[in-house]
């Protein structure tokens, strides 16, 4: 029954995508959009990384409230895998953490990676062909994060930021700082939401069904690796407006595909944000990202991604793939987990506790929420109470 249900949501979701763009909108939900209907001034700015990508980045300088008061201490926000900046702001200005951020006195910076709706360029790719999703979540740690890293300190005149990252977000963050060690010195500290690194013990039903095929060295894995998965459509707006709202008898198929993804029976659930969040989410990325997360399911290794044998031996030297030096990073470091969490389960984040530098590792926080589960990370109900006001104290006294 629950491969029934998932292959039922993958195809109603393949079905949406594949129509014509001009299908349908209920409304343009945006980054911009949103922020600027709740009165805050937001700027977007654009980095070409040094393979090509041009990558679009979301700025909320400073608070309605207080106008521009000068220059503000800076935070990155980096989302998941299938998201985008819009994670941050869709919960408003009383649960969205960049809008808290601002109120709090920060200049808030939200990364948008390669092939998401906010981030579909390239200085000489088509993202209609295959060469343009030719990337995984490793590109993202060593070359959109570098990017985008590096512009917020120019632009800002500051000489370190502070960061936060969501699931894919925090495995970048172990990417980046594991391949490039010098950005520990442009990293105040990290508060790394649901972490994900090692993942052999993930819940998920994606991996359950999808890990013995797509989690291997195979000819599939290469002929199908290098293209979209899930990108946002017009038509998802209108999904999201007419299957999700409250008034909608349809609600719990929304509820239902968000608690296959992110763990079942989540009393947190935020039904009211639905139709938002099914309008900018899923964002896209390439299918080789889930590929990679899928071979660190079947592999038990946080490693990069595996080529197989013979091409392993010419893109490393090596019959296998090197692992991420996790052990090595020395950058302040700041964990939230929970018990109901598919993607980030209570031993693989143990083993990443036990693995981090002791003198990196400044708090692990496990959740007391048995339920709270790995989308309410970012929108789960009495999130700034629960989740947030926490974080937000972590970052004012790092």
């Amino acid at each position: 029954m629950l491969v029934v249900q998932l292959i039922a949501v993958l195809l109603s979701l393949s079905l949406a995508n594949a129509l014509p763009a001009d299908a349908g909108r209920a409304s343009s939900v945006t980054t911009v959009t949103i922020v600027r209907g709740h009165g805050y001034e937001i700027e977007e700015h654009e980095v070409q990384t040094s393979d090509g990508y041009i990558l679009t980045m979301h700025r909320i300088p400073y608070s309605k409230n207080t106008g521009n008061d000068g220059p503000r201490p800076v935070v990155f926000l980096m989302h998941g895998l299938l998201c985008s900046s819009s994670d941050w702001v869709l919960a408003g200005p009383h649960s969205g953490l960049a809008f808290l951020l601002s109120e709090a006195g920060y200049d808030v910076w939200m990364g948008n990676a390669r092939g998401n709706t906010y981030s579909k360029r390239h200085a000489s790719k088509s993202p209609l062909l295959q060469p343009f999703w030719n990337f995984e979540w490793h590109d993202i740690g060593i070359y959109d994060l570098p990017a985008m890293i590096d512009y917020v300190l120019y632009w800002t005149n500051v000489d370190k930021l502070t960061y936060v990252g969501h699931s894919q977000g925090t495995t970048s963050f172990f990417v980046l700082n594991s391949m490039i060690p010098r950005f520990k010195s442009r990293i105040r500290s990290a508060h790394l939401l649901a972490p994900v690194a090692w993942m052999e013990h993930m819940e998920s039903p994606l991996a359950t069904v999808g890990g013995p095929l797509l989690g291997q060295p195979n000819a599939f894995v290469e002929l199908f690796g290098s293209a979209e998965f899930l990108p946002n459509t017009h038509l998802m707006n209108l999904f999201g407006a007419v299957l999700c709202s409250d008034e909608a008898i349809s609600q719990f198929m929304c509820t239902n595909t968000l608690f296959l993804l992110g763990g079942w029976n989540s009393p947190y659930i935020n039904e009211t944000l639905l139709p938002e969040i099914m309008a900018t989410t899923p964002a896209g990325c390439s299918v080789n990202q889930i590929f990679h997360y899928l071979q660190e399911y079947n592999s038990g290794y946080f490693r990069q991604f595996d080529y197989g044998t013979t091409r392993n031996k010419k893109e490393y030297s090596s019959k296998t793939p090197p692992e991420y030096d996790v052990e090595g990073i020395d950058v302040p470091t700041y964990l939230y987990y929970s018990d109901n969490d598919y993607f980030a389960s209570l031993i693989d984040v143990d083993r990443l506790r036990y693995t981090m530098n002791p003198s990196a590792l400044k708090s692990a926080y496990r959740m007391p929420e048995a339920k709270w589960n790995h989308i309410d990370f970012l929108w789960g109900l009495n999130i700034k109470e629960i989740l947030y006001d926490r974080v937000i104290n972590d970052i004012n006294n790092a």
